[in-house]
């Protein structure tokens, strides 16, 4: 049963809003209370999807791609004034019984206080600390892009670029049984993210030839490019980046065709086609929860700051890419 006193005390909320390209501030805003069937969710934590989140913020989001990439429960259109974001762990309270107090995972813009429909939250397990849930949508791509490339007993996977969903990536399929994992990555630092997740690690002039299955998750043409060189006869390459506004050159000269390579694409939008007639996007995202709670993934969390400091992190994340991995808002 909801606190209707709590829940009327509880009114005023504060977001993140881009509001001109590379240019964001924090906006206060009055919510009303929740409706039966909804719940008010406190964040606990939040995480910048760097990739995406950058395209955002920079105003790089092709206008013909702006309905199709509108996140749920956004404001504002791009270019911008907009609030995005989808990585948002947070308790009830307030809503129904069996929800109220629990932490729940929401695809929700960063905002300290929100309401939203209850099917609109997961809850999470109680082995997945609150900054690791933070992972769920990225580790929701990295399922999807799995199920895409369907990975085989035994195969030599490749795996380039060793950002949150290209290591996601490569930790999952370093569990399929009998095969090797190789994480490319133009940054040597990330060899001990790759030794940690079960992977060899290599640069790109050192990337192993032949490989069964190679999935491109750089967010650079570059990377296709190692990814379509190192591909084995007749294998598949699985493209997981997005490009925004960017024209990309795609080298389909040379052995790409003597190879008979498999180009595909993968987004997390929509369940992949193999599972699509079983799973919803809801039962996916439950699964992505419950594959956080092993603690390898903390790796990937390696930078904190404050919800308030938004405005001035997220110029920084965008300035060095490279920088950091998933980087956490925290909301106490």
């Amino acid at each position: 049963m909801s606190d209707p006193d709590r829940s009327k005390t509880r009114l005023e909320g504060h977001a993140f809003w881009v509001v001109s390209p590379s240019h964001g501030e924090i906006h206060s805003t009055t919510l009303r209370e929740p409706a039966p069937g909804e719940v008010l969710v406190e964040a606990l934590r939040s995480g910048i999807s760097r990739g995406t989140e950058s395209l955002v913020f920079r105003g790089r989001v092709p206008a013909s791609q702006w309905q199709a990439m509108r996140c749920p429960f956004q404001e504002g259109d791009f270019p911008g004034p907009v609030k995005y974001g989808y990585a948002s762990v947070g308790r009830v309270a307030a809503g129904p019984a069996h929800l109220l107090g629990r932490r729940v995972f929401c695809l929700h813009p960063h905002q300290d206080r929100y309401i939203v429909p209850v099917d609109a939250v997961t809850p999470v397990p109680d082995a997945v600390p609150d900054a690791r849930a933070v992972l769920a949508a990225n580790m929701e791509t990295a399922i999807n892009g799995l199920w895409d490339a369907s990975p085989r007993l035994g195969d030599r996977i490749a795996v380039v670029g060793a950002g949150v969903v290209g290591g996601l990536v490569a930790a999952l399929a370093a569990r399929v049984p009998g095969a090797s994992v190789e994480l490319i990555d133009t940054h040597p630092a990330r060899a001990d993210l790759a030794a940690r997740l079960g992977c060899r690690f290599a640069q790109p002039a050192d990337a192993s030839p032949d490989a069964d299955l190679v999935i491109h998750a750089s967010g650079h043409p570059e990377g296709l490019t190692t990814a379509l060189r190192i591909a084995g006869f007749e294998a598949t390459v699985l493209e997981m980046s997005w490009y925004g506004d960017r024209p990309v050159s795609v080298p389909l000269g040379e052995a790409f065709h003597a190879k008979r390579l498999n180009l595909r694409s993968s987004q997390v939008g929509s369940v992949a086609t193999s599972q699509r007639a079983r799973w919803t996007c809801q039962r996916r995202l439950a699964l992505a929860l419950d594959l956080l709670a092993d603690p390898v993934f903390d790796h990937f969390l390696t930078g904190e700051s404050r919800f308030e400091h938004l405005p001035h992190t997220l110029p920084r994340l965008v300035e060095y890419p490279g920088a950091e991995l998933c980087h956490v808002i925290d909301y106490h």
